[in-house]
């Protein structure tokens, strides 16, 4: 017997609690499954809840439900129900089976059997820490798969060769490794070397991508089990940088994979700083892409000219692959190409305040220095605090003087100004207001008041 979980929202537990007495009294028994089930022998307060209702009839467990919420039925055939409530949605569905038919994560065959015993009906799982029932009223665990053992000793394991039927499960591997840094069984291993990853849809490689980037607490050990499970043939971008060699100077640690496995740990220590942390870890994750196609032995020293200009590109190409949001390509590629700007600015002998304008044109200044500070902590040395890292202080004190720190300079005219000034719309106005912005960012143009005297001076253009 187990304690039953704690909720992060209480009310949910009082729900589950609601749903499993109705249960019973209409003849059937409510068990947790899943993460829940998981979460709460760890000691996690789970966020959601699943319930699997046996020795009910798909009716009777539709006519229940709808006691408690608007109803939403994902397969009558296969009685999955996900009930919307004043708490979230709560998934209730009955013990059934599964057989692949055909490609992709809706290719099956399922049919609900009330009364499948709990062994059977956890067979389809996915891993035994995932596989175990919890009864939601007496809090006796169910543990057909040994799961409890392999929750103790971190230990992913598939639950039956079931397992190879979603291939999106070898991603769940990198999943649960980043979150909690469990190993993953031999057999499983070589199960997932033998999946094609080439028949998911890219919302689901994108959504088990998040989980591993930004909710995950070890995602560098989670790209080794990808690597493990072969999952990287499917992102060369990655596996390309394995055993690329490094000069040993400045990266005592290793190849370059070795060394984004500990950029991506070290940058989750500053996650929770971050403005939009999908981003700037996919931009950890790609900052040295390029290093694979450009390093060179010159004169006795690892080298890779360039390998932020190519990286740029191939997290162009990395991050189309893995998701269709607008925009996020070019904010990680960017982010890439400047990877190495915060420490070569500081380092150069003088700087002018138009490089700084340049550079926050093309990125975020604080998520610029970020993902370096994660370049630079990404090795086997001591790195301060990203604020207080050299680069990124001197970086953030040149910005903020110039008030480009948080945000883009914008230019001082627009177009409404030439117009005031007797300018005809046109080609030529667009080819003076970027004139009159280069003078802004080479520092010419001091303010709006310089802006217009200057443009009081440019002759109108012939209708």
């Amino acid at each position: 017997m187990a304690d039953l979980p704690q909720f992060q929202k209480p009310e949910l537990g009082s729900l589950v609690q609601a749903i499993a007495n109705a249960a019973q009294a209409a003849g059937g028994r409510a068990f947790l499954v899943g993460g829940a089930v998981r979460d709460g022998l760890l000691g996690i307060s789970a966020d959601d809840a699943d319930l699997e209702i046996h020795h009910l009839a798909p009716d009777k467990l539709e006519v229940l439900a709808a006691t408690f919420g608007k109803v939403h039925l994902v397969g009558k055939q296969f009685a999955v129900l996900h009930v919307a409530t004043d708490h979230g949605i709560l998934e209730l569905s009955l013990p059934r089976r599964e057989s692949k038919t055909g490609p992709g994560h809706k290719g099956f065959e399922v049919s609900a059997e009330p009364d499948l015993g709990p062994r059977e009906a956890s067979r389809r799982r996915d891993f035994t820490v995932n596989s175990m029932l919890q009864d939601a009223l007496t809090g006796e665990v169910l543990d057909p798969w040994n799961g409890a053992a392999d929750l103790q000793g971190g230990l992913l394991r598939h639950v039956s060769e079931a397992f190879a039927e979603d291939p999106l499960r070898v991603l769940r591997v990198g999943r649960f490794v980043s979150r909690f840094g469990w190993r993953v069984h031999a057999d499983t291993a070589a199960l997932c070397r033998s999946l094609d990853l080439a028949e998911l849809p890219l919302e689901r490689i994108e959504a088990e991508w998040r989980q591993i980037l930004v909710r995950g607490d070890h995602p560098g050990a989670a790209l080794q089990a990808l690597l493990d499970c072969g999952a990287l043939r499917h992102f060369p971008e990655v596996s390309a940088m394995r055993d690329v060699p490094q000069d040993p100077v400045w990266h005592p640690e290793g190849d370059v994979f070795h060394h984004t496995r500990l950029c991506l740990d070290s940058a989750v220590r500053i996650r929770e700083d971050m403005e939009d942390p999908w981003v700037e870890m996919l931009a950890v994750l790609a900052h040295d892409f390029g290093k694979a196609g450009t390093t060179v032995l010159e004169r006795g020293r690892w080298r890779a000219p360039n390998h932020d200009a190519r990286g740029a590109e191939l997290a162009l190409q990395f991050v189309a692959r893995i998701t269709a949001e607008n925009g996020i390509a070019e904010r990680v590629a960017a982010l890439t190409a400047d990877h190495l700007r915060p420490f070569q600015l500081q380092q150069a002998p003088k700087v002018g305040d138009a490089a700084i304008r340049r550079l926050a044109l093309r990125v975020d200044i604080p998520a610029q220095i970020r993902v370096s500070w994660a370049d630079a902590a990404g090795r086997t040395l001591p790195t301060p605090p990203w604020q207080e890292w050299g680069p990124g202080q001197w970086l953030l004190e040149r910005a903020a003087a110039l008030g480009v720190r948080d945000e883009r300079p914008k230019p001082f005219l627009q177009g409404r100004d030439l117009l005031a000034a007797g300018h005809e719309p046109g080609p030529a106005m667009g080819t003076l207001i970027a004139e009159a912005f280069e003078l802004q960012l080479a520092g010419q143009l001091v303010n709006r008041e310089a802006a217009l005297e200057w443009l009081s001076a440019q002759p109108p253009n012939p209708t």
